[in-house]
Formats: C-alpha cells, sequence, structure tokens
C-alpha cells in the first residue's frame, strides 16, 4: 500500500512518518522543502517537492497513491479561508484524478459548527467536500495542541498567560504525537469504510487555572493565567504582525467556541490518548522556558 503524507515535518505530521516507518511502511512525503526533513528518515521516505496550494502540483505528486494523509496548511494570509479553500480544492482534485480511495484528514473540534469558529470553518469546508466524493475517509477531530504553548513561550517566561476564553471553561488538550499515532493506525487499518469522525481529546479536559497549574509543576517556575477582553488579544495578535482577517481567524477559534459549545463526540476509551499535559511540559517546556525553572527541578 502506498501512503502519502502531507506537512511532514509538522508538529503531527512527522510523528505520522516515523509510525509508518515503524511499521514496515515507505511513506511518500509531500512538502515545499525537502532539505528540512529530519535527517534519520529522509533515505526511508519518498519525498516530493510541492506546494499544496497547487492543485495541478499536488495531483501530481499523488499519482499511484493508496491512502493519504492530508492536512491544510497553515496560513498567514488576510483571507485564511480563501486559503483553506485553494487546499481543499487540491486535495479534492488530487482524490478524484488518482482515485484515492482512503483519506485521514486532521480536522478539529469545533468543524462540527460547520461555520461561526474563525479558522476552524476552513477545516468544516474541507471535511465537507471529502465527505461529498464518496470515499472513505475519518475526520480526525482534535484538541488543542499542547505544542501552542510553545508559541507563548515569552508568556510562560513572564508568568502569566493571557486567554479569552472563561478561565475555568474545559477543554480537550492533547499531544500531538497521540494524534499521530491515531492517524497512522487509520492510515493502516483494513478495517473501516465510508465516512467516519474520530475524535482525538487526549487524556483530559482542562480548564485554564488547571493547565497553569500543570504547568508549574513541571517547569518549576510560577505560571498564573488571566483572562483578558476580545480586544486586548486582537491588540496584541496584530503587534505580533497578523493581517486584520488572520487576526479574526484566531479569535474566532476561541470565540466561536466559548458560548455552550459541546463537542460532538464524547469523551470514550475510543476518545482519548494517554500522554498528559504534565509530562509533556516536562519533556518539552521545562529547559526552554529559561535555566533558572530548569534549576528547581535538580
Amino acid at each position: 500500500m502506498q501512503i502519502a503524507v502531507t506537512t511532514p515535518t509538522g508538529n503531527v505530521g512527522r510523528h505520522v512518518v516515523t509510525a509508518l516507518l515503524r511499521a514496515g511502511v515507505r511513506p511518500r512525503v509531500l512538502l515545499r522543502d525537502p532539505s528540512r526533513l529530519d535527517p534519520g528518515v529522509k533515505d526511508d521516505v519518498d519525498a516530493v517537492r510541492v506546494d499544496q496550494y497547487d492543485a495541478a502540483a499536488v495531483a501530481a505528486a499523488t499519482r499511484g497513491v493508496d491512502a493519504l494523509f492530508w492536512v491544510d496548511p497553515t496560513t498567514g494570509s488576510e483571507d485564511p479561508l480563501a486559503d483553506y479553500a485553494r487546499a481543499t480544492a487540491s486535495v479534492v482534485g488530487a482524490v478524484t484524478e488518482n482515485g484515492i480511495g482512503r483519506v485521514v484528514f486532521q480536522s478539529s473540534v469545533g468543524a462540527e459548527k460547520r461555520q461561526g469558529a474563525g479558522e476552524i470553518d476552513g477545516l468544516a469546508h474541507t471535511e465537507t467536500a471529502l465527505d461529498a466524493l464518496g470515499i472513505d475517509v475519518t475526520h480526525l477531530r482534535c484538541g488543542y495542541f499542547f505544542t501552542n504553548l510553545e508559541l507563548q513561550l515569552d508568556a510562560l517566561r513572564a508568568g502569566t498567560l493571557q486567554v479569552i476564553l472563561p478561565l475555568d471553561q474545559p477543554m480537550a488538550w492533547v499531544a500531538p504525537r497521540d494524534i499521530a499515532e491515531v492517524a497512522a493506525g487509520r492510515l493502516l487499518s483494513p478495517t473501516w469504510s465510508g465516512r467516519c469522525v474520530q475524535a482525538v481529546h487526549g487524556p483530559a479536559d482542562l480548564t485554564w487555572r488547571e493547565v497553569a497549574h500543570l504547568l508549574t509543576a513541571a517547569t518549576g517556575r510560577t505560571i498564573g493565567v488571566e483572562r483578558i477582553t476580545d480586544d486586548a488579544m486582537r491588540a496584541q495578535l496584530h503587534r505580533a504582525g497578523m493581517t486584520d482577517g488572520l487576526v479574526e481567524a484566531v479569535l474566532g477559534m476561541s470565540t466561536g467556541l466559548r458560548e455552550d459549545f459541546v463537542p460532538e463526540q464524547p469523551r470514550t476509551v475510543r476518545t482519548t490518548t494517554p500522554t498528559t499535559l504534565a509530562s509533556w511540559a516536562y519533556d518539552h517546556l521545562r529547559h526552554r522556558i529559561g535555566d533558572e525553572a530548569a534549576g528547581t527541578m535538580r
């Protein structure tokens, strides 16, 4: 079976690649810059240089593919949803032209709303477009990535995270490696068919207060959290260089899910994955937020 993997250097994609290698599969990996591949895997994969927004290039790169792990690429443009639509056109075109019968798509909790959740609306569009093809497709509805905290290293060093969600509102938090293991299992398993939705909720739903407590224990640095206004967050994102359209799309991922939202898939054994935020933070954040924090753990 020929399996293709997009975003193979990303937080999830790189783990999908290694999981497939461990299973004895030589995957085809699609990426803009093959030089970014981990040197440890480059001799064991077939790398194809491709821009996922280029529908013709994606179709050419996926000829002969039986199964595809598709991730809509990140966007930094003024119109993120237009970019998601372009990526959707690429995967739809490749699946149709090449007769790819099996797709695992990295979606998000909140895509079930279909609209009103910022950037997640772009993932919802990809879901519905793949559904319309009548292929075997699994949508991975993933929780909030642990790795999003790596975008807030300065705030962690300063000791205070700022968020716009209620501090006591629980949500699913998940390790990207756990998502990859679910994705690889789906790509390799012959036992499912049709349209499937597989939630990937991590080990527990956590509030931001609980997250701050866990990060404090894992890193040895006192970390708090405060809720700020939407406008204050909007100003922060603008200062970070985001365009107006991107700012609203990013804000929408929180504002669209903070009022009476309940994930379509409940937490069950099937949707729960093992890696805890505490263990991930100890491994990945402890040394990155400063020698002082690392020193207190010795």
